[in-house]
């Protein structure tokens, strides 16, 4: 990218600086852990700041995801003093009080990359909470293959990451190359049960990659490719990476809101970890996703400029999205009924009503944590 266009690998370095810059400002002291989020707040003189709300565990694993690529010197202004594999060391300490399984499935993965002594004891809190035979959501299960796949060379977790592969696979619906939201019934309503989301389909495609890379499934590698080439098709005129899709037919469903975290970080790691292992090169989508941090088609005014800029080095964020601001997500609801009986509806009369001209002012860590590991982390075969 460097040497195809300077502009835009600028634009990667400067957004790899704001993450090294924001991520302690995340960060809780006291309690060693992350917030869940920066909100932008207008103070009643008109003054706008932006302040901490709430704590997340699955933030503070992702987030030693990615900084562990940090030369460790820079690792610890992020983590209170902590290096990354220490602070992944605190969050193996807490798995026992951990009741979610994606929670518990990323610090296992992070203890898996960090090569932590107790990743047996993580690995077991995950089988305890993963319980055979009972549906989960897709995103928690692929980052169980995820973790398993990289547990592989320490732990014998054969069978175990066998039956996560093939969850993953059987979860698709007839010939799609989408992922649903759930790999099973259940957990989501009959009538929008067709709908899945943009991470519904990045972390499965990682997750499969990642396995294949870890040991030869050439199975899994194609069903990653073909998710991947599939999200890639229905990209954006504007690198959007859409939000909601139908995984019966493998279209679009709603496209917005479009989040910055898949434009600069999700959409990257994945696809970069798909083509390291072997996959399919989809650069030129994601230098379009990147690009989109700038140009944001849908903010523009007549010019061509953003009437606001999505990165903000003053506040340490990235925003968090920009969607259509319409009421209780009534375009969102209204497609995704119409769409279970009418696949190709379109309401296009809610494009024109409802337009997506509004900024979500907010960011969560997890968001730098997938920046740093997508840009500077890379497969281990």
């Amino acid at each position: 990218m460097a040497h195809e266009d300077p502009s835009l690998h600028a634009l990667a370095e400067r957004l790899l600086a704001l993450a090294e810059a924001g991520l302690p400002g995340m960060y809780l002291p006291g309690a060693d852990t992350f917030v869940f989020t920066r909100a932008g707040t207008v103070t009643s003189d008109g003054a706008r700041r932006v302040e901490r709300r709430g704590t997340s565990t699955r933030y503070a694993a992702i987030t030693a995801l990615g900084a562990r690529f940090l030369p460790e010197d820079r690792q610890r202004p992020l983590f209170g003093g902590h290096g990354a594999e220490e602070f992944t060391a605190l969050l193996v300490e807490r798995l026992p009080a951990v009741t979610n399984l994606g929670d518990a499935a990323l610090i296992t993965w992070a203890a898996a990359e960090t090569g932590h002594p107790k990743l047996v004891d993580a690995l077991a809190r995950v089988a305890a909470l993963d319980v055979p035979g009972r549906p989960q959501y897709t995103v928690e299960a692929a980052w169980v293959l995820s973790a398993l796949a990289a547990a592989r060379g320490a732990v014998d977790v054969e069978d175990r990451l066998a039956a996560a592969r093939d969850r993953l696979l059987s979860a698709r619906v007839a010939d799609s190359p989408l992922f649903p939201h759930a790999t099973g019934p259940g957990l989501v309503p009959g009538y929008r049960s067709h709908v899945a989301c943009f991470a519904d389909q990045t972390y499965p495609l990682q997750a499969l990659a990642r396995l294949h890379a870890s040991g030869p499934d050439p199975v899994a590698l194609a069903a990653a490719d073909d998710c991947a080439a599939r999200i890639c098709d229905l990209q954006g005129d504007g690198g959007q990476w859409w939000w909601h899709y139908d995984a019966r037919t493998g279209g679009v469903v709603e496209g917005y809101p479009v989040y910055s975290v898949h434009q600069h970080a999700m959409a990257p790691t994945a696809l970069f970890d798909l083509a390291e292992a072997g996959g399919t090169d989809f650069g030129p989508a994601i230098r379009r996703g990147l690009r989109w941090m700038t140009e944001v088609p849908e903010i523009c005014g007549p010019d061509g400029t953003p009437r606001e800029s999505m990165i903000r080095e003053d506040y340490g964020v990235t925003w968090r999205k920009v969607y259509r601001g319409d009421p209780v997500k009534a375009v969102r609801a209204a497609r995704g009924i119409t769409t279970k009986v009418a696949p190709q509806a379109r309401l296009a009369p809610l494009d024109r009503l409802f337009r997506p001209l509004s900024v979500d002012r907010e960011c969560r860590p997890y968001e730098f944590g997938w920046m740093l590991h997508a840009w500077l982390g890379e497969v281990q075969g």
